[in-house]
Formats: structure tokens, sequence, C-alpha cells
């Protein structure tokens, strides 16, 4: 990787890090609908230039139902669920339990995708993923049912991310990558509008909640998929896919450094639990090992499930 790469990189990171501060933040004065339309409708408008230029949308009015179905999988339920979940839970805490959609995928793959499904030391991953999930969820967190179910929305949400990567690949895979993700953030937020209408707050938000809504949606969600896609096409899918194993560290030094948020020993065995068995899942190595060398007609791993983060 060169030096811009490593740049781009770390920006992006920190950029899909920060989601759930913004998130946090805009919460203070709206509704959870409210952030996801907002989040969603910037980002198809940061998004729609770049994708007309480059004719991306082409191909997608024809499967406009698909479409709707994927933004409805992997984008508008999932980014609702987060939102209703930091309601009750900690920023770096829901940062920490998206990092799970890995484990979903491998889960997954083995009815899915039985040609594609990790092996091996995945399966340790696996263990080790839902380990840490329990850990947060059943030690870490505390507060009673309340967070409970919000750590819960967070995790759904992660097999919202995982369920979306396989519907893509095989229903939109021949398609361009922005192009589907541009329609399916226009598709979302018009599926958020009406929740968003009716769960209008009764005074305008703050500037701390509406600075928080146009970064979240603009560069958290808009810019940071140009920077993803950037980077795919500089250094490839699997190198860019490794930013799920950086960003939630991002997460809980915001969540720590600017809410003050907690972070004893149990955040840091369930970060290093979750973190680590996604990373086994998904690559099917441990990280001292060369990656395995795959034929040039096998499927190539999909990079769908961070669409939507």
């Amino acid at each position: 990787m060169t030096r811009r790469s490593w740049i781009q990189f770390l920006f992006l990171s920190a950029l899909w890090g920060a989601s759930y501060l913004f998130i946090e933040l805009a919460l203070e004065d709206v509704s959870p609908p409210v952030v996801v339309f907002a989040r969603t409708a910037l980002a198809a408008l940061v998004l729609l230039p770049l994708a007309l230029r480059g004719g991306a949308l082409a191909g997608l009015r024809e499967r406009a139902s698909v479409v709707a179905a994927l933004a409805f999988v992997q984008v508008a339920a999932p980014f609702m669920l987060i939102s209703f979940g930091q309601e009750h839970i900690s920023s770096s805490l829901a940062g920490i339990l998206v990092a799970s959609a890995p484990i979903f995928t491998f889960l997954l793959a083995i009815r899915l995708d039985p040609a594609g499904r990790a092996r091996g030391v995945g399966v340790l991953g696996v263990v080790m993923g839902i380990s840490g999930v329990i850990l947060l969820l059943g030690v870490d967190a505390g507060g009673g049912a309340a967070v409970l179910l919000g750590g819960l929305m967070v995790v759904l949400a992660s097999l919202g991310y995982a369920l979306g990567a396989f519907y893509l690949r095989r229903n939109l895979g021949d398609l361009r990558p922005i192009g589907t993700v541009t329609a399916s953030m226009g598709a979302s937020a018009a599926m958020a509008l009406p929740f968003a209408l009716a769960d209008l707050p009764s005074e305008l938000p703050g500037l701390q909640a509406t600075g928080a809504l146009l970064v979240l949606g603009a560069a958290g969600t808009g810019l940071a998929f140009v920077l993803f896609y950037t980077l795919i096409n500089e250094i490839g899918p699997p190198k860019a896919s490794l930013v799920a194993y950086v960003a939630p560290g991002f997460a809980v030094l915001y969540g720590v450094t600017l809410l003050g948020e907690p972070f004893g020993p149990a955040t840091f065995g369930g970060l290093l639990l979750i973190v680590g068995g996604s990373w086994l899942t998904a690559e099917g190595r441990v990280p001292w090992r060369p990656r395995p060398v795959v034929p040039a007609a096998a499927p190539q791993p999909s990079t769908a499930t961070e669409v939507s983060r």
C-alpha cells in the first residue's frame, strides 16, 4: 500500500468509526427515523453526481424491486435498528457489536454459499465472536432489559448486513457498486421518510444535532463510500475490507474520549473477541499466516458487508 492509500484507509476507518458518535449526538434532539432519513438522503445526494457521471445507474430501473429489497435488508432496517439500539447502549458498544457481521456471513454461508464458506479456524472465529457478544451484553453492558434489547438490535443489524451481502452478490453483482449503493440509499430514504414525518421533533434541532446529521450523512455515509470504492480500485477488495476491523477501535476511542463512555476489561475483552473472531471467519486464517491463493475462476469474497456502515 502506498502512503496515499494508507491515509485514505485510516481516514475511512475514522469516518466509519465516528458514525456511532454522530448518531449518539443526533439522538439528543431527533428520533431514530429522522436520523435514518437524514443520513440516507444526504448520502444519496453526495453519491448521485458520481454515479451519474460514471453511468453507474444503468440497469437499475429494470430491477427496482430488487434494489428496494436490498435497501430494506442492508440499509434501512439495519440503520433503524442501530439508531433505536443506541438509545439504550453506548456508541462504542454499538461500534463493537456491528463488527460481528462477518460472523453471521460465515454462518449464513453454510446454507447459502457452500462453495464460499470458510473452514478451519473460521469455526474458532465464530465461537470467539459469539463469546464476545455474550461478554458485552451479559457482563459489560449492564442496565437491565432495555440495554440488552438495544444491544440485540445492533446485533440484528449486523445480520442484515450479512444477508444483504449474499442478496447483492446473487441479484445485483453484475452492476456497478457505486450505482447500487446510490440507489439503495435513495430507496432507504424513501422508506424512512413516512416514519420521520410521523416523529418530527417539536422544536428545531440544535446546532450540535444538526451538524452531527450533516456529517453523518454527507461524510460518514456518502464520502465514506467514495473512499471505500477508491480503495477497492487501488488496493483490492480484501485489503480494503480490513477497514471493518479498524473502525471499531475508532468508535471506542471517540466514545471514551469525547462522550466519556466507560471502557473496562470486559469491553476490551469483547472488542478483541468480536474483531478477532470476525477476522478469522472472514479470512479463514490466523493473522500471521499468508493468505491462501484463490483460483482465478473462484468467486471472490464480497465486500458488500461494508456497504451500509
